[in-house]
């Protein structure tokens, strides 16, 4: 699979789970978070993560589109997904364990593709 490929599935992801933790963040949440998840504060919280992805997901998408360096939005995904990666492991201990391996999963994953193919659309 080549990297623009890779690339408009990154952008696709970050779409799809924006939306979900825009629209629903408790769902997301207490699966991450716990019971925790489920607060106002975590739902605020997590629908702000949905709305950041929603951006980046879009702007990778539209840049792909239209012929336009993708790869600041792949960055700019890496970093957030390293954020939530290094969140996630600091407080692992008080995480259920299907929200701390998922998150660190796709996490680990979204931060490496979106580098290695940030690296492979350079001019």
């Amino acid at each position: 699979m080549d990297a623009s490929t890779v690339a408009r599935l990154i952008a696709v992801g970050r779409l799809g789970l924006g939306a979900g933790l825009t629209v629903v963040p408790g769902v997301f949440g207490r699966v991450w978070l716990g019971a925790d998840g489920t607060t106002t504060a975590a739902k605020v919280l997590g629908a702000g993560f949905g709305a950041r992805d929603v951006a980046i997901g879009g702007g990778l998408w539209h840049a792909l589109e239209n012929g336009a360096d993708a790869r600041p939005w792949l960055l700019a995904g890496a970093a957030g997904d390293a954020a939530d990666l290094l969140a996630t492991l600091a407080a692992r201990r008080s995480l259920p364990l299907l929200g701390r391996t998922g998150v660190v999963a796709f996490a680990a994953s979204g931060a490496a593709l979106s580098v290695w193919a940030a690296r492979q659309l350079a001019p």
